[in-house]
């Protein structure tokens, strides 16, 4: 059969039927996942169409998988990060949903107190197991969406519960039918996808779910969960590592819509944010984040810097509120004790700073130089100089400049002759033998001691 396509204009076959393939021995992959050695990045040099959605957005997994990795937070802690969520998304929701546990009485009081908060976005949705009797505690809670865990590889189905790919299928199914019973929107977390047989399991599985979704007239999500952070990015990259083609497969022949689908990635090869990009290159509505990238052993994709790459694919904020990202550093620094690394993007006390002369240089001569963009506009955070043995006069200069917001008129030159008595000092200090920057207390101090009361 032939269709002419709304979306290419073309007349365009009808999709493949992938059926189940149930096999008696589970599909490891061991040419590409040896486990005594790296695991391997293999190619097939099939591209499928960049297919970018109409809208897409972000979920968060702060209170669920960002909990996994760190002390639990206490319920007014969730509120808190719940309401910079919530003004970082802003009024067109582009943080969509975040998630959360139901099962301790600390859990269910932070969730009472988001759900007092009465806010269209996030939407409150939860994690839970596969029960009824966990079916029936969120929907008393009120809750509309819930997520639930359908492990989709063989190394789970096999190794772990002890199941055919066909005993599997079945289970999720009923599982699914449970959540409708109960007037819950399913949302299937296909746990460690990129470990699995896509076209002999996955595609299968998910097509049926979205049967049962049409019949049901309930629609079901689904969530792409590459557990180990093991998928690749790269055009003509192979299944089933390849994030192009797993979307590929789950909008084509699963039939999934994008607003259904949802990646949710892991950053144990440093690949995270790419895979998220490209999952939404290649058709998924969502992204699936958590604050700060923490989560399960090297983080969640990082929800700050897909707040940016929204921003750099629609050529606008679309309505965020992108400078709450600060705020969301500073709280977790000063409330949560929690050390935030330096360099890291966006958050980090030194993601803008430089410490090298010839970048302060630039800095003195124009921001743009040496900035990423406008921090101090978008992200209410001044590019900044630390000052080390190679910060140089115009390093200095910058940090006096900055240090006591000058205006431009005010503002101090390398020649400056406070400037240069410091630069004699700094140089002196690393002369004897020191290895650490020049902290900003000790900057104060000797400017005080050379020129006292100039910047009062």
């Amino acid at each position: 059969m032939i269709s002419l396509s709304s979306k290419s204009n073309l007349l365009e076959q009808d999709t493949y039927h992938y059926e189940l393939q149930n096999v008696p021995e589970p599909n490891l992959y061991r040419d590409i996942f040896p486990f005594s050695e790296v695991p391997k990045i293999t190619f097939n040099h099939r591209h499928v169409p960049i297919d970018m959605p109409q809208d897409i957005f972000i979920t968060d997994t702060t209170f669920r998988d960002g909990q996994q990795s760190r002390s639990p937070y206490t319920p007014e802690q969730i509120a808190a990060l719940f309401d910079f969520m919530h003004r970082l998304g802003g009024p067109n929701g582009l943080i969509r949903q975040t998630e959360f546990f139901v099962y301790s009485k600390k859990d269910r009081k932070a969730l009472e107190l988001c759900m007092e908060k009465g806010y269209s976005f996030p939407e409150i949705t939860t994690w839970i197991r596969a029960s009824m009797k966990d079916f029936m505690l969120v929907r008393d809670l009120g809750i509309k969406e819930t997520g639930i865990l359908m492990s989709c590889s063989d190394y789970h189905i096999f190794k772990k519960m002890n199941l055919t790919r066909a005993q599997a299928m079945e289970q999720y199914l009923e599982v699914a039918r449970e959540a409708i019973a109960a007037g819950l929107r399913p949302r299937c977390h296909l746990e460690d996808i990129t470990r699995a047989d896509i076209y002999g399991f996955v595609v299968p599985l998910v097509y049926a779910l979205n049967e049962l979704g049409k019949e049901a007239g309930m629609p079901i999500k689904i969530r792409a969960c590459d557990t180990l952070g093991l998928g690749i990015p790269f055009p003509g990259a192979a299944l089933p590592r390849s994030v192009p083609g797993i979307v590929y497969g789950l909008r084509v022949y699963a039939q999934v819509p994008s607003e259904l689908l949802e990646w949710h990635g892991h950053n144990d090869f440093g690949l995270g944010v790419a895979n998220a990009c490209t999952a939404w290159l290649y058709g998924s509505g969502a992204v699936n984040c958590s604050l700060l990238g923490i989560g399960e052993r090297t983080g969640n994709v990082p929800l700050e810097i897909m707040a940016m790459q929204l921003a750099s694919f629609r050529g606008s904020d679309c309505g965020m509120d992108l400078s709450v990202i600060s705020e969301i550093a500073s709280y977790y620094e000063e409330e949560l004790d929690y050390r935030v690394p330096p360099m890291t993007p966006f958050v980090g006390r030194d993601f803008n700073a430089t410490r090298a002369g010839i970048h302060a240089d630039g800095l003195l001569k124009d921001k743009e130089i040496y900035n990423i963009f406008d921090t101090q506009k978008i992200l209410n955070k001044e590019v900044s100089v630390a000052v080390t043995n190679v910060s140089g006069a115009s390093g200095i200069a910058y940090w006096i400049n900055h240090r006591f917001r000058l205006p431009k008129e005010k503002a101090v030159s390398k020649t400056d002759p406070l400037v240069v008595k410091l630069k004699k000092w700094v140089d002196e200090e690393y002369e004897f033998g020191r290895v650490t920057s020049i902290s900003d207390e000790e900057m104060l101090a000797c400017i005080d001691m050379l020129e006292p009361g100039r910047f009062v």
